[in-house]
């Protein structure tokens, strides 16, 4: 869903049924919001929620496992180039679950706020599975190498409150202020000089987009390859099946 708010566009992931689970219709669709924001006159700041008791779970495990190579173009591919070359600043209001590009796509945002009972994840050891949206360079970046190793290797849920303490997010708020919190800092920074905004995200970005383009590329083979595996094939019937029993 897009919204506006003032000069503020609001993303909003909305699947609630499947805990906003995300399909290739709904990555483009972000991608091309973001597009939209970026270049439209009357936006300064882009805002991504998801629903008050979740963010995203994910990607569909469906999708995966009907999947084929996943290409450059393929609309989760084109959502994170778009998040890696957004302009305009990128703020994030999170709830409940954020797993899998839950999390990675935070690793791009400039503000992100989240709420004292969301979870994030990076479950992709687990899945058989590597890291993908450039979050093998920015997480190490970020929390330094041997947090990054841990949340990435390991794949443990962990709560905002150590997201916070390890860098990855601005602020926890109570459940009921979260998202009132992140849109309040969001106008702030719309009501500001945007030229000299963009232009301070672009500084302090500078020299990372292009490693960050290139590491996606490497992701994205190893990511593909592993994909198909046997092993990460069986992962996902094992979670289907438990799911269609459960």
């Amino acid at each position: 869903k897009y919204s506006m708010d003032g000069k503020v566009m609001v993303i909003e992931i909305h699947r609630p049924e499947k805990k906003n689970a995300l399909l290739p219709g709904m990555y483009t669709a972000m991608a091309e919001g973001l597009r939209h924001g970026d270049c439209n006159d009357d936006i300064n700041v882009i805002l991504i929620r998801g629903t008050d008791d979740c963010f995203t779970s994910g990607n569909d495990i469906n999708d995966f496992v009907s999947s084929g190579q996943l290409e450059d173009e393929a609309p989760p591919i084109t959502f994170m180039n778009a998040l890696n070359e957004a302009r305009k600043p990128i703020v994030a209001a999170i709830s409940g679950l954020a797993i899998g590009i839950g999390t990675t796509l935070l690793f791009h945002c400039d503000l992100i706020y989240a709420s004292e009972n969301c979870f994030l994840q990076l479950p992709f050891s687990r899945l058989g599975l590597c890291p993908e949206a450039g979050s093998s360079y920015l997480l190490p970046k970020m929390t330094g190498q041997v947090r990054a190793a841990e949340l990435l290797l390991l794949g443990d849920r962990f709560p905002a409150s150590k997201a916070k303490e390890y860098g990855i997010i601005n602020e926890v708020l109570p459940q009921d202020e979260y998202l009132e919190y992140a849109l309040d800092k969001a106008k702030a920074l719309a009501a500001l000089p945007s030229q000299a905004i963009q232009t301070s995200k672009r500084l302090i970005k500078r020299g990372q987009q292009n490693v960050v383009a290139e590491t996606m590329k490497v992701e994205l083979d190893d990511f593909s390859r592993l994909l198909q595996s046997p092993e990460a094939q069986a992962i996902f019937q094992a979670f289907l099946n438990k799911k269609k029993n459960s």
